[in-house]
């Protein structure tokens, strides 16, 4: 798992300023996507557990949406240069450097995990054990959003994403894995085509029994 990490970890290290700039609306051109996290939120609270993880967080923007929809959120990222940016922009909340494999987390800590597009890096053999640990942090009710990008054909396909090699997933795929991590799905949301590649936007919320 480590050597595809590192060359994720390089190629995001190498485009903050650049990544960050382009998702700094946070979401404001993205309805679905926006009302899919504002779902998320009110039922994490509702768990009456408002603590939250962002994983993969990026430049930080979508950790700094869950602060301002009431949860109390983490923002983790496997780039060094994304955490710094991160801290700099949202000084307020904490962010740290962690694989998500191994999760800086206890057991049943979290109400809430978002995954927003940061496992699409992930080699399909490998993201059972990403699922697992994602598991592990949620409390008994806690929710999973997992966003990504999902096709026709009834295999993941791999692709040269701008940023470093992806995979998109079908749907059903993706939400029998959510089952097989031990979740039950409680929603999905498929949409407009997420680029010129034709891919879907695709979100599944899933809840820890």
């Amino acid at each position: 798992m480590t050597e595809h990490q590192d060359e994720t970890r390089a190629a995001y290290d190498g485009v903050v300023e650049l990544y960050a700039s382009l998702f700094a609306d946070r979401l404001e051109t993205r309805p679905f996507t926006r009302a899919m996290i504002a779902a998320f939120a009110e039922l994490v609270r509702g768990t009456g557990n408002p603590r939250a993880a962002d994983v993969g967080c990026g430049p930080g923007h979508l950790t700094a949406m869950l602060h301002e929809l009431g949860l109390d959120p983490l923002g983790l990222d496997l780039s060094p240069a994304m955490v710094d940016h991160a801290r700099r922009a949202h000084p307020a909340l904490r962010f740290d450097e962690a694989r998500m494999e191994a999760l800086p987390l206890e057991d049943g800590a979290l109400g809430g995990v978002l995954a927003h597009y940061s496992m699409i890096h992930t080699p399909p053999a490998e993201l059972p054990a990403l699922l697992a640990e994602q598991v592990r942090v949620l409390t008994p009710g806690g929710l999973l959003l997992t966003s990504f990008f999902a096709t026709d054909g009834p295999q993941p396909v791999r692709f040269d994403h701008k940023v470093t090699p992806a995979y998109s997933w079908p749907v059903d795929r993706f939400a029998e894995l959510l089952t097989g991590a031990g979740l039950v799905t409680s929603a999905r949301l498929v949409h407009d085509p997420a680029s010129e590649r034709g891919f879907l936007d695709a979100h599944l919320l899933a809840r820890r029994p």
